[in-house]
This record gives structure tokens, sequence and C-alpha cells, in this order.
């Protein structure tokens, strides 16, 4: 299945991209998508812990089922008053 991994804020520097495509096995998970990402971009791994994610425009935990054509996006914390 293929994806849409959207990136927002320091995720998006450190892979030097907003958006990207990625072919995912069936049955694949958010964490797949997240997983796939750190293979590439070594330096995502120090936010494994606290990033968050959507799926399709609506928060969703790493463990939410993905589908061919879903988009999926990773937001890192968020700080600032």
């Amino acid at each position: 299945m293929v994806v849409t991994v959207r990136l927002f804020a320091r995720l998006r520097e450190l892979t030097g991209t907003s958006e990207l495509r990625r072919e995912l096995p069936d049955g694949a998970i958010a964490r797949t998508a997240w997983e796939s990402l750190v293979r590439d971009h070594a330096a995502l791994a120090d936010y494994a812990p606290v990033v968050s994610c959507a799926v399709n425009e609506e928060y969703a935990r790493l463990s939410t089922p993905l589908k061919h054509g879903d988009e999926v996006a990773f937001l890192p914390p968020v700080s600032g008053g």
C-alpha cells in the first residue's frame, strides 16, 4: 500500500521535506510508517517517545491501522505560549 506522510516543524527540518510517499506492507499501522522514516532519517529516532500522529487529519494513535491512500502526519511536541 502507498500512504502520504506529512511532517511538521523540526521533523520537516530533519528530513528536508514536508511530504513524501511511503510504500508499506498490507496491515501496516501508523508506527510502521514512523519506523520506515526513522530507517531513512536516523535523527528522527530521538522523537519516537514524544511524536504525535494524525491519520487523515484526525489525531490518532501509532497503533492506528492504515490503508492505501491514507495521509499520515507526524508532529513533534509543541512548546511556547
